[in-house]
């Protein structure tokens, strides 16, 4: 059956994202070739059909651990990280020799979070993609996992998947996993759990259903995969959550089948560089802000200026990002500050007019301008705090 909103939806889709998980693609064999060829020839004849797909794909653990005759969980970083450097060269032979059988090139990517919280490494990593999709070769982008330590670390290929989508201002992203999509409570421990087709607004409730459960063979659970969904429907761009395993999932999706979770755009939605500063930096401190400044942030759309802070928390520099916390410990808003932490400390609570006085020089009013500071409070918490 196709769904009208569905088809909507997706009407004007070139762009697709494609993330598939290590459980969609091992089986009890390792690496299962069934399924990656059928998804392959998939997404292959999306291409035909003039799509540009872009592939987040995980696995390379899985198959470096099948290659060495290794089971169960490995423990130590160092193990993932080797594993990875013997199976990551695997998949991608695997994914070259199907993908040319159907005259489509590929090219891997392999990314570390550093490479993406640097703003010209950004907009580099930008212009490969784009040149690529251009030529009809599918990028194949997946966590440098044989370098990445935890501070530089995605943390799983869900949320590599979201950063890459906001990278490639992707149309459609597509999550696909290893069960239907998204229920209202773990499916695997209750008989009577109800699949939900369509999320249209995200709220407490949805983050809370959503289980962080983990196959063995993974390391993102559905918790992942909805705070995947929340980041990139936060820029407009649709999410479907759908089995990885079924016959013609790809095809079936796009001609707008009921199939998966749809997880709507977002109406207020961001742009590029807010989307960067929301959900690519980590914070590097925070600025407790009193119920004026949370009221001019939530309300009016304000900058943040030096009067409504009234502590500062961590060590930073000028350009960082750094969270905005109101009087009650909630984070309401992320930005890039125009003054390092020492001088924030000396005009917190201070008016505009006692900048110059105090630091010396004024080069900036706010301390975070509004174009690059991004709320980040969910529409629930908001309403009832104000």
């Amino acid at each position: 059956m196709h769904d009208d909103l569905r088809l909507e939806t997706l009407a004007h889709t070139k762009k697709i994202l494609i993330k598939i998980g290590s459980a969609v693609l091992t089986g009890a064999d390792g690496l299962d070739l069934k399924i990656i060829n059928s998804l392959v020839a998939e997404m292959s004849e999306l291409v035909h059909q003039g799509y540009s797909v872009v592939l987040v794909s995980s696995g390379a653990i899985a198959s470096g651990k099948h290659r060495l005759n290794i089971t169960g969980k490995l423990k130590s970083i160092p193990e993932k990280q080797a594993a990875a450097a013997v199976g990551q060269g695997r998949l991608m032979r695997i994914y070259s020799k199907s993908f040319e059988k159907k005259g489509i090139h590929v090219a891997q990517i392999l990314l570390t979070l550093s490479d993406l919280t640097n703003r010209q490494r950004f907009l580099n990593i930008r212009n490969t993609l784009s040149t690529l999709m251009d030529w009809k070769v599918i990028p194949i982008i997946n966590e440098n996992d044989t370098v990445a330590v935890d501070e530089i670390k995605f943390g799983d290929n869900d949320n590599l998947a979201s950063m890459i989508a906001n990278i490639v201002e992707a149309d459609l992203f597509i999550n696909l996993t290893n069960i239907d999509g998204l229920y209202d409570r773990n499916p695997a421990e209750f008989k009577k759990a109800r699949f939900i087709g369509l999320v249209s607004e995200f709220t407490d409730e949805i983050e809370a259903i959503a289980t962080a459960e983990t196959s063995s063979v993974g390391t993102g659970g559905m918790k992942s995969k909805v705070l995947a969904a929340k980041k990139v429907t936060a820029m407009g761009i649709p999410c479907i959550i759908a089995p990885g395993k079924k016959k013609k999932i790809l095809t079936d999706i796009i001609s707008g089948k009921e199939i998966g979770t749809l997880f709507l755009p977002m109406s207020d939605r961001l742009n590029s560089k807010k989307y960067w500063i929301a959900f690519t930096l980590r914070s590097r401190g925070k600025l407790i802000i009193d119920d004026g400044a949370r009221k001019a942030l939530l309300e009016k759309g304000k900058s943040l200026l030096p009067s409504g802070i009234i502590d500062v928390e961590g060590d930073f520099a000028l350009g960082d990002p750094v969270s905005c916390v109101d009087s009650e410990g909630t984070a309401i808003a992320k930005g890039l500050v125009n003054f390092n932490s020492a001088e924030i400390r000396k005009i917190m609570g201070l008016k505009t007019a006692k900048i110059e006085p105090t630091l010396g020089h004024k080069d900036y009013e706010e301390v975070i301008h509004r174009d690059n500071l991004v709320i980040t409070i969910t529409k629930q918490n908001t309403k009832s705090k104000l």
